[in-house]
């Protein structure tokens, strides 16, 4: 019996972009600590909403076996994990590095789930 990796590689993008969000909330709240860097964390945290939001918009729209849906959320997914590296990598970034490997991976491995035939 062969078993489908699409759904975990669905929810693995979910729980991506639910991440970015709690991330960006979080730079969002770091405005008070550092008032001569808050417009890094502006931009910063705005990216990630947008990257969570458009990971989300992805999440919906792989069932639809789109080509451009699925190599949009790969791009995404090693974009941040490549992006991260560029950041003062800590303990999170390693984390975060590691969710995103491993749902590029199994978005990889189920690709025939996801790719119009």
């Amino acid at each position: 019996m062969k078993t489908s990796l699409s759904q975990p590689a669905r929810y693995l993008v979910l729980l991506t972009s639910a991440v970015l969000t709690i991330f960006g909330f979080g730079s969002l709240t770091r405005l008070a600590e550092n008032p001569d860097l808050a417009g890094f964390y502006i931009f910063y945290a705005f990216a990630m909403l947008v990257i969570s939001a458009v990971l989300l918009f992805c999440y919906f729209q792989l069932k639809k076996r789109r080509k451009n849906i699925f190599w949009l959320t790969s791009v995404i997914l090693a974009l941040n994990i490549v992006l991260t590296i560029f950041d003062q990598v800590g303990f999170v970034d390693i984390l975060f590095m590691l969710l995103n490997l491993v749902t590029l991976v199994t978005l990889y491995l189920s690709r025939k789930d996801f790719l119009p035939e």
